[in-house]
């Protein structure tokens, strides 16, 4: 059995549903104020984020673009954000279950898994790094990662938390650069009003892979 939890600087994340998509499951919840339009953002650190800067900077880099697709745009120097943005990120690396191998079951692929584990991950109250468990045995080289990332929104003067959304997604292809910018694309499809229905399924193209 084998259960390895890596953090974005350590392992590569993996696409599904096709190789120029990626399928989350997305749960948002907000409370953001009627009529209130997106404006100004900076990022906030929490003090294990703090404690690695070079990390919480690539995870940065990763959801920047989403958020300002969004409508937000990053405080100028020395002013006050109208919000702050807190984020986190988990992947979990699995070997494959030798129900995967179609000579026990009559399938290929991580989605054909009749008695196998996966989740649940632990974040901690929001952002930590998680954990997992399988059992997998060693009928494949090619592990199976589970993906998840999560934003936070805040209204900066008050402190109230504004929008929550968290992003969920599998694949066994690498490509850290293309899939988590995509899942918090599809964390914040839904700002700024949430979904009545969670979990429910976004598919979001993929970023070009850098060259």
């Amino acid at each position: 059995m084998k259960t390895t939890t890596v953090l974005l600087a350590a392992v590569a994340l993996a696409g599904c549903a096709s190789l120029s998509s990626i399928v989350s499951d997305v749960s948002s919840y907000s409370h953001w104020p009627s009529g209130r339009a997106a404006s100004t953002y900076a990022f906030e650190r929490l003090p294990s984020q703090q404690a690695n800067p070079q990390q919480a900077q690539l995870l940065e880099d990763t959801a920047r673009l989403a958020i300002e697709a969004a409508g937000f745009a990053p405080v100028g120097e020395g002013a006050a954000p109208d919000v702050t943005v807190q984020i986190g990120a988990r992947i979990t690396a699995y070997d494959p279950s030798p129900f995967d191998d179609p000579f026990w079951y009559g399938g290929v692929g991580y989605w054909h898994r009749p008695f196998a584990y996966g989740r649940r991950p632990y974040w901690g109250p929001y952002w930590g790094p998680g954990w997992g468990y399988g059992a997998w045995g060693p009928y494949s080289s090619f592990p199976v990662y589970e993906r998840e990332v999560a934003i936070l929104l805040r209204d900066k003067r008050t402190g109230e938390p504004l929008y929550e959304a968290r992003a969920l997604s599998e694949g066994n292809t690498s490509g850290v650069a293309d899939v988590l910018p995509a899942m918090f694309v599809a964390a914040l499809r839904d700002f700024p009003s949430g979904s009545p229905t969670n979990p429910h399924r976004v598919t979001v193209e993929k970023a070009p892979s850098p060259q």
